[in-house]
């Protein structure tokens, strides 16, 4: 077989989280038992495995602040100016908050203003955390006593190159985000779910954690990611909603809308953000609007109780547990055409409410 035929014959399947389900077992686990704390990296453990994504339509104060206080960690975009960054810290601190902030491979001076701040990691923010820049860089910067959380990848190979570097965990996903154009214009990437699972195993040799980002579109889906080997998953599209997402609301035909991009976007470049690279010609990130979802609080409820029905439902009390005791079948598409709400009349209000007009 020639070179260029088996590069198709011999590659290998991979999939994403709509490919499979996990399957349901014996379970004796109450919801109140449920705890879904998480290490993050030593020194550093968070009461609910939800990150948000250093984007700068997601992560300003006010989510830090508030994602933090609610058990999560916010993470600070790279293309904010660093006094205002610096003020975000010392206020987070100041409450007893965690919080990240995110660097590129060059921003040393950023580096070590954060961690003198009392940044609680450093998050090294780039498309692409397979490569030399990124390695140097988190040798460089795991000098400064603060956890690193290096990325993004998708191989076992990266994964052991960036441990070695001094890594502290390890951000997953190159391209299934909701603002990501990278795959589209690239040509490259890998299906998350099978993403996320080659690097736990690597990462679960050496205890450092894995942080799930991009393609989580449902409650499910974290659920999915964590059973695979995440130990938390990072938020932007389902966070950027709300109230305290740095951005104004915006109202269109009566519908409170908010705007949301990703940082390899046209307009993120031109703010900044070098999150693809210095010279990038081509964007690889998408823009648009998101309906408004109100407080934080409440979004953040929801996608904690959905993940701890589904820990019941697999008969796990603890976030360990569940990467343990889970396993998966894979699914045909008919499989979700039967798994939704179907044959229903949308209407305002429960059943209820409509037959006592």
């Amino acid at each position: 077989m020639g070179i260029f035929k088996s590069k198709i014959e011999k590659a290998i399947k991979g999939y994403s989280f709509d490919d499979v389900l996990l399957v349901p077992s014996y379970s004796d686990v109450k919801l109140e038992e449920i705890d879904v704390s998480t290490r993050i990296a030593n020194g550093l453990t968070l009461k609910i495995p939800i990150i948000s994504s250093p984007m700068d339509t997601v992560t300003g104060r006010d989510m830090v602040l508030s994602l933090g206080k609610l058990g999560g960690l916010g993470v600070v975009p790279r293309n904010i100016d660093v006094e205002a960054v610096i003020s975000i810290v010392r206020e987070a601190v100041e409450e007893n908050i965690p919080v990240g902030v995110a660097v590129g491979p060059f921003d040393d001076e950023r580096v070590e203003k954060a961690a003198s701040s009392g940044a609680s990691i450093i998050v090294i923010d780039t498309a692409h955390g397979h490569s030399k820049n990124v390695i140097d860089a988190t040798r460089r910067y795991s000098r400064h006593g603060v956890p690193v959380m290096a990325g993004n990848i998708v191989t076992s190979e990266a994964a052991e190159a960036l441990i070695h570097a001094g890594a502290s965990s390890l951000r997953v996903g190159v391209g299934p985000g909701h603002a990501c154009v990278t795959r589209e214009v690239t040509g490259v990437g890998y299906p998350q779910l099978s993403a996320i699972a080659e690097v736990s195993d690597i990462a679960s040799e050496h205890g450092v954690s894995v942080i799930a980002d991009g393609g989580i579109e449902k409650p499910g889906d974290i659920v999915k990611a964590i059973a695979t080997g995440a130990d938390a998953v990072m938020l932007g599209y389902l966070l950027a909603g709300s109230d305290e997402s740095p951005t104004q609301k915006i109202i269109v035909n009566g519908e409170c809308y908010k705007p949301y991009r990703g940082m390899g976007s046209k307009t993120s470049l031109s703010r900044g953000s070098t999150r693809y690279g210095s010279f990038k010609s081509v964007p690889e990130g998408a823009e648009g609007l998101v309906k408004c979802t109100g407080p934080v609080k409440k979004t953040i409820e929801y996608l904690v109780g959905s993940l701890k029905q589904g820990m019941g439902y697999v008969g796990a009390r603890t976030i360990e547990e569940l990467k343990t005791k889970s396993r998966f079948i894979i699914v045909s598409g008919g499989t979700y055409r039967e798994g939704g709400p179907r044959g229903l009349i949308e209407a305002k209000g429960s059943w209820e409410q409509l037959s006592s007009m």
